[in-house]
């Protein structure tokens, strides 16, 4: 048929590849094309087959889901969707796949096939979204982080960066985070759209390879400099200044149609409020339009936004519209976003 979507499942058990190939075929945009028992034999198939997407387990043995990403992205890059248990126990090996660039994961129930039917309907629209995505062949590499001093004048420019991201985030705001001077003289408030067990782990990751000190927000926490504060996965993170005009964390109920927890546009449209002109907002790759409101208020306000661009984007959708809508007033490659913050400061 016509404007299907061929997909490559790869995975070591045979039941799950059947599994895998029922749920997906009763779509009717869907067609499961093939099928491979590890990374060795993924990459020769998407030589020979040309899938649209590959949807790739991890733990396969000696050829593994590493294995598979690093060398398809290298020669054949095409979207990659990550379906694996591992996340259970280790996201770093997650982490490093989507660094890589793997597009995005959904993590495999540990019970069963009756488990992995109950997340169809989720499977079956992220394989559509995926699809679209254009991902860039990446290596894991640290020459980009930032351990130097930056030389900043007495008082800031701004005082808070709200950094929005959704689809291919997780690398796209690393590359960001790494390039910011250990004394960055501003807190950073993030909202990256991913599942609430991921956040504490991203979070983690940040620490680990910043010179910064990232946090999941909690309420009440003062944004402060130096401090990257990373919104919860299952709640609404937003910032507002308490009775004594401080900025402080806090936590909505408000239902956002364009995403829900976390919401970039809670995000971003309660720092405009906190901070004015005094913000900087960025929004990076990312399907949908969350955090396109967020961006317009933060200009509206007089602050500054700055969207990445199509070349560096794995889902060139939220910054998109944005800079479509004039809700953005900068577009920047990815490389070139953290050096661009400094100079605002």
């Amino acid at each position: 048929m016509a404007g299907q979507i061929n997909i490559l499942i790869v995975d070591d058990s045979a039941f799950m590849r059947l599994l895998l190939t029922d749920l997906l075929s009763k779509d009717s945009e869907l067609n499961v094309i093939g099928s491979a028992v590890d990374g060795k034999e993924a990459v020769s198939m998407v030589k020979s087959l040309r899938p649209d997407i590959v949807l790739l387990d991890m733990n396969m043995g000696e050829y593994d889901g590493i294995y598979a990403v690093e060398r398809i992205m290298a020669s054949n890059p095409i979207p990659i969707l990550i379906l694996s248990s591992v996340g259970n126990s280790n996201l770093d090996t997650i982490f490093d796949a989507l660094e890589l660039g793997a597009v995005d994961y959904i993590n495999k129930p540990q019970r069963g096939g009756s488990k992995v039917r109950e997340i169809g309907a989720q499977l079956v629209s992220t394989v559509k979204r995926v699809a679209r995505a254009k991902p860039k062949a990446n290596k894991i590499e640290r020459d980009g982080l930032n351990k130097l001093s930056h030389t900043f004048d007495t008082t800031a420019n701004y005082h808070a960066i709200v950094i929005g991201a959704s689809t291919g985030g997780p690398t796209a705001v690393e590359k960001v985070i790494m390039s910011l001077p250990a004394n960055l003289n501003v807190p950073v408030l993030l909202g990256q759209h991913m599942p609430p067990n991921f956040i504490k782990s991203f979070a983690a990751r940040l620490d680990f390879l910043s010179p910064l000190k990232v946090v999941v927000g909690k309420k009440g926490m003062i944004p402060k400099a130096g401090m990257v504060i990373i919104s919860p996965g299952d709640t609404n993170m937003v910032v507002a200044r308490d009775k004594n005009n401080t900025p402080k964390i806090g936590f909505s109920d408000e239902v956002y149609k364009e995403y829900n927890n976390p919401s970039i546009n809670a995000l971003m449209t309660s720092a405009a409020s906190a901070y004015g002109d005094k913000t900087i907002g960025v929004l990076l790759t990312g399907m949908g339009k969350d955090g396109v409101r967020g961006m317009q208020a933060i200009k509206d306000a007089g602050g500054r936004t700055i969207a990445q661009d199509e070349a560096s984007s794995v889902i060139y959708g939220m910054p998109k519209l944005a800079y479509e809508t004039g809700a953005a007033d900068t577009v920047l490659h990815i490389k070139e976003i953290g050096v661009y913050l400094v100079n605002c400061l």
